[in-house]
C-alpha cells in the first residue's frame, strides 16, 4: 500500500503556498498521495500561542528574503503581497466547502486562490476582489458565498483545525508521513525521505 502525505494548509502563508507548489510531485516520484488539509492558521496560533514570523520585524525580512530563494530554486513564481498578512476565514470556509461539497473542482479552486494571492498578489481581504477571481476562474463567487455560511463546511474546518493542533501542529505547512511531523517548505527532503 502506498504512503500518504497530510498536508495540512492555509491559503494565507507564503510557506504552504511553496509547499503547494512541489508536494504533488514529491507525491508523484514516489507514488503516494497527496491529502489536503484545510485549517485556519489564525485558529492554530491562537491554541498555540504561536504567531507568524512577519511579527517580528527582523525575522519577517528575512523570512521573505528566504522564501523568495526557495522560490527561485523550486522554479515557481512568488511575489510578496502587500495586503499580508490576510484574514483567511472566509476563504479558508470557502476551500473546506468546495472539498466537502465539489470535491472535482477542489484543487482547480485552491490552485486559483493560492496564485491570486502569492503570484498576483491581489487582496483576498477584499470581497469584491475574491469575487473577480473567482469569476475569472469559472466559480460563481454567490454558490461560494453560500458555502462559507453552510454549518457543516463551519464545523469541517473546525474539526481539522482542532485535531491538527491535537496532532502538535503549530503552524503551516505542516505535513505528516506515517504519524511524523514535518513543519515548513524548508523540510520537503525530509517528506521525501520519509515516503522512500
Amino acid at each position: 500500500m502506498s504512503k500518504t502525505v497530510e498536508f495540512y494548509f492555509d491559503l494565507g502563508s507564503p510557506a504552504t503556498y511553496l509547499a503547494y507548489t512541489q508536494l504533488p510531485k514529491i507525491c508523484a516520484q514516489i507514488d503516494s498521495q497527496l491529502i489536503y488539509i484545510p485549517i485556519l492558521l489564525g485558529g492554530i496560533f491562537k491554541a498555540t500561542g504561536n504567531a507568524s514570523p512577519a511579527t517580528i520585524p527582523a525575522k519577517g525580512a528575512y523570512m521573505f528574503q528566504d522564501l523568495d530563494r526557495y522560490a527561485r530554486r523550486y522554479d515557481v513564481p512568488l511575489k510578496f503581497n502587500p495586503n499580508f498578512p490576510i484574514n483567511t476565514l472566509m476563504l479558508m470556509r470557502a476551500v473546506s466547502g468546495m472539498q466537502l461539497r465539489h470535491p472535482e473542482r477542489f484543487l482547480t479552486f485552491i490552485d486559483c486562490l493560492f496564485k491570486a494571492i502569492w503570484v498576483e498578489g491581489r487582496n483576498l481581504d477584499d470581497p469584491a476582489t475574491v469575487a473577480t477571481v473567482l469569476t475569472q476562474n469559472g466559480f460563481d463567487p454567490t454558490e461560494v458565498l453560500a458555502l462559507t455560511a453552510d454549518e457543516d463546511v463551519k464545523a469541517a474546518l473546525k474539526n481539522n483545525t482542532e485535531k491538527a493542533v491535537q496532532r502538535g501542529v503549530f503552524g503551516a505547512p505542516s505535513m505528516f508521513v506515517d504519524n511524523q511531523l514535518f513543519f515548513g517548505q524548508d523540510r520537503l527532503d525530509f517528506v521525501l525521505e520519509a515516503l522512500a
